[in-house]
């Protein structure tokens, strides 16, 4: 069954919170407080795209992914898009069988047909006691199947990678070279290399390459088309970016902007 993403509908930012979940709706640009939960919880953008910026980094989540934040670690939201985002909390029994570090899962159909169910008009008030439990395990022996996706960037700790980090997100269009920008910040080109191996657990073009794609995420969340999304993101034409963007999120960016999808 394709995906299809939830029209939020009009009206002003609501909000609505139970014990064990939550549903937020928000114009593009809105955002939360940072803030800590006493439970890990799941979120996933029905509609919209959300990014979940930790100090450990930023997790994007478009319409076919799930963002996992354990329980205890501070954390904020933003909406990118009109953004209908829903959030489940895990008992801890079940929290211990997903990462104890920020993640993203892939949104299968059945993960995300129970996620819906979680938070949708009969929540909790429909779904209590054995009946959520057997929803909340089937959600997390899902997750735990499918691969964890390249969609969450640490955060370096390095100063030297966070200046790079700054330039590259302020600018996602700019080519500059790894050892132009090592000497922008006073590290040669094999101690960024090293650096961003060890802290970040990739490339330099892979690190670049996943910047660009959360940038074009955002763009095309926010209504601009693939042509200007890619030139924002440093493509010189579209179809290095759509085939880039194809191998991260599973879709081509006019598939993903359109709505359908079929992961």
């Amino acid at each position: 069954m394709p995906l299809r993403r939830q029209d939020p509908g009009p009206g002003p930012l609501t909000s609505v919170v139970w014990p064990s979940g939550g549903r937020h709706r928000w114009p593009s640009g809105g955002a939360s407080a940072v803030q800590a939960h006493a439970r890990g919880h799941l979120v996933y953008a029905a509609a919209g795209v959300l990014t979940v910026h930790t100090e450990r980094g930023t997790s994007v989540v478009p319409a076919n992914r799930i963002a996992w934040t354990p329980a205890g670690r501070a954390h904020r939201h933003r909406a990118h898009g009109d953004t209908d985002m829903r959030i489940v909390f895990l008992p801890p029994a079940l929290a211990r069988r997903v990462p104890d570090r920020p993640a993203v899962f892939l949104a299968t159909d059945l993960a995300r047909a129970v996620l819906l169910a979680l938070t949708g008009p009969d929540n909790d008030h429909h779904r209590r006691g054995a009946a959520r439990a057997r929803l909340l395990r089937v959600l997390v022996d899902e997750l735990r199947e499918a691969q964890e996706q390249p969609l969450h960037l640490p955060e370096p700790q390095d100063d030297r990678l966070r200046a790079i980090a700054r330039l590259l997100t302020e600018k996602p269009a700019d080519s500059t070279s790894m050892a132009a920008l090592g000497k922008a910040v006073g590290a040669g080109s094999r101690t960024l290399t090293r650096l961003i191996r060890a802290e970040l657990g990739m490339t330099f073009p892979e690190w670049r390459t996943q910047l660009r794609i959360q940038h074009a995420l955002v763009l095309l969340a926010e209504g601009h088309d693939v042509t200007h999304t890619a030139h924002a993101c440093g493509w010189a034409n579209p179809s290095g970016f759509i085939a880039a963007f194809t191998n991260i999120i599973g879709s081509t960016p006019g598939r993903y902007r359109s709505g359908p999808s079929d992961l």
